[in-house]
């Protein structure tokens, strides 16, 4: 139903992803697969809804309707089992900002925060700049996959807040099993850490794999649990700021919803409303689509690096539409690697170092592109580190 092939021209339409290009890689010309940003069409399902919204010549203060608050509710049933009360949700104009937000609100200066790199980077920024202090609990990397040190996590946790969860991990796309999510929060628990799950690729799943929100396992879990959602990544809806907080526990949610109201951003805008609600109603067979089609991109990448000879292993997925990328065969530093992507191959990837501990000697690729642009990327790519 959905065409996923059509290029679309974005150059100077002001689009982080293709304007920043000499900024982020001196370099104007490389292919941008960095940023988590689609180049596929927003569906025209959403574009309508903005376009009937936008025909009213009135954009005055507006409020987020029992239809929007519905649309997530539904949404969150049928594509995670996950039933929710329309009083868990608390609007955010992002999930980064709501980091910050959960940093103001259950931590002070010199507090701890967990988090599990190498892990998506505003994780880091949202404790430090606030004076936080970051306590990391490193993923074991062995046999090409990511699994999680429970007994460095139980040690760090003593000491820690706030636990920020990746779920889907990002960059590794781990989707973390239930035992694995119900052995983290029992930790937490233990120890009264809050947890803030950063669920942003809930709805990218690939084949074979699900996703479990770590709220919906237990009372007593969600009791401790700030889930962040939204249909930003889904939908390719970045630029809208709409996300959603679901906090079933009302002194958690009350003391979030305190501080986003002395911020003064919980009215939102009338469009990114607007587009979240079309999003989640009427999106569920798109998404289907979608993971179908970058799932046949990540073949294409995963056949080319196989049958190539660039020293370049591909870290597995489970979810999202990126893919993490192991260097270390090269025998290159991390300068050298971004060297020879940037000015041999041509392309612009998300440097590994940047995510933290255990990000050296990988990078991250953007595969939400059409499929000619992936096959051509790849090929690119492992012509530069042939052998």
């Amino acid at each position: 139903m959905y065409d996923f092939d059509k290029i679309v021209e974005r150059e100077n339409t002001s689009s982080i992803k293709y304007d920043m290009r000499m900024q982020m890689f001196d370099n104007k010309d490389v292919t941008p697969l960095w940023v988590a940003d689609m180049d596929f069409e927003t569906p025209h399902f959403v574009r309508e809804a903005i376009i009937k919204r936008a025909e009213h010549p009135i954009y005055g203060y507006s409020l987020r309707g029992e239809t929007y608050t519905n649309s997530i509710i539904d949404w969150v049933e049928r594509k995670h089992d996950w039933k929710i009360n329309k009083d868990w949700i608390v609007f955010s104009p992002g999930i980064v900002p709501a980091l910050n937000f959960a940093t103001l609100t259950f931590t002070k200066p010199g507090d701890a925060i967990l988090v599990q790199p190498p892990v998506y980077f505003p994780f880091f920024t949202a404790a430090t700049d606030h004076n936080r202090i970051i306590s990391e609990s490193t993923l074991i990397y062995e046999d090409g996959g990511y699994t999680i040190d429970f007994d460095d996590f139980r040690v760090k946790s003593k000491n820690a807040k706030l636990f920020f969860l990746s779920s889907p991990h990002n960059p590794t796309g781990r989707v973390w099993t239930k035992d694995e999510l119900i052995q983290l929060a029992d930790i937490c628990m233990e120890n009264d850490v809050i947890i803030v799950s950063d669920e942003i690729h809930n709805d990218l799943i690939l084949p074979d794999n699900k996703h479990t929100p770590i709220a919906s396992i237990s009372d007593e879990i969600a009791d401790i649990t700030i889930t962040c959602i939204a249909p930003s990544k889904t939908f390719n809806l970045a630029g809208m700021a709409t996300s959603s907080l679901i906090i079933s526990n009302q002194k958690l949610r009350d003391k979030m919803q305190s501080i986003i109201n002395s911020l003064h951003v919980s009215l939102g805008n009338i469009f990114g409303a607007i587009a979240s609600e079309a999003a989640y109603t009427h999106g569920y067979e798109w998404v289907a689509e979608l993971m179908e089609y970058v799932s046949g991109n990540l073949t294409v990448l995963r056949d080319t690096l196989s049958s190539s000879n660039s020293c370049i292993k591909l870290v597995e997925p489970e979810a999202t539409y990126m893919a993490w990328l192991d260097f270390n065969e090269t025998g290159y530093d991390d300068d050298k690697i971004k060297n020879i992507i940037i000015n041999e191959a041509k392309l612009g990837l998300s440097h590994g170092p940047i995510f933290g501990d255990g990000g050296s000697g990988f990078q991250r690729i953007n595969l939400a592109s059409p499929r000619t642009i992936v096959t051509n990327a790849s090929d690119r790519l492992c012509k530069a580190f042939k052998r």
